[in-house]
């Protein structure tokens, strides 16, 4: 089977993307990039019911090659990321805070530093139907120098250099989303300098711990 290791990996991280509220139903989709292949999830199949032969694989140019069923109806969105970043995986969900602020902003603002794991302010893009070359293109254009998107009027979408990586973005992002409305509700929130989303983007690079492999 190809990509045994990879579908794996989208088996466990589509059970956990719906219990992190990160999408609803069968919505939403998540790729990891191995070579020329991309292992993606399937359309319309319920994620705890997922197993490693139901996830497809396609190659870059969205053609299927492998699976049981048919691959997401956003490849051309997974392909495109993948034409035009260094991604390795790439996931895209349907949160309630992000799509809610996709109808009403154009751009997801500092309200928090922790918006610097996505490079910044979140563009939202402009809206296009799902699954069309049209979304694929908004989608890219807008995640310019960023590591996420917000596509008006339905979701979001981000990517990283491991599945983990990707994954950890869109937590942040719906985060940071849900942080502005709830900071909305009471005021006008007091947002952070570009400056300063820069500073911390760099500490971040080097941020948390690495453990060492035991010698004994």
């Amino acid at each position: 089977m190809l990509l045994n290791d990879e579908r794996r990996q989208l088996v466990d991280y589509g059970k956990r993307m719906q219990a992190d509220n990160l999408t609803v139903g069968t919505s939403g989709n998540i790729s990891i990039r191995s070579g020329d292949l991309i292992a993606i999830t399937p359309s319309g199949a319920a994620y705890d019911e997922l197993t490693p032969e139901s996830i497809s694989v396609i190659d870059l140019s969205g053609r299927h090659v492998d699976g049981q069923l048919e691959p997401s109806s956003e490849v051309p969105m997974h392909t495109k990321v993948y034409q035009h970043t260094d991604a390795v995986a790439v996931v895209h969900t349907h949160p309630l805070y992000a799509s809610a602020l996709s109808t009403l902003l154009d751009e997801i603002p500092p309200v928090h530093y922790m918006i610097a794991l996505l490079g910044g302010p979140v563009r939202v893009a402009p809206y296009a139907t799902f699954g069309s070359p049209e979304l694929a293109e908004n989608s890219v254009h807008a995640m310019k120098d960023r590591y996420g998107v917000v596509l008006a009027n339905h979701g979001a979408t981000t990517y990283g250099e491991s599945l983990s990586k990707a994954y950890s973005r869109s937590i942040y992002l719906e985060w940071v989303c849900q942080m502005y409305y709830q900071a909305r509700l009471l005021g006008r929130p007091r947002l952070l300098p570009e400056d300063e989303i820069d500073r911390v983007g760099g500490k971040l690079t080097t941020y948390g711990q690495t453990v060492e492999p035991s010698t004994t």
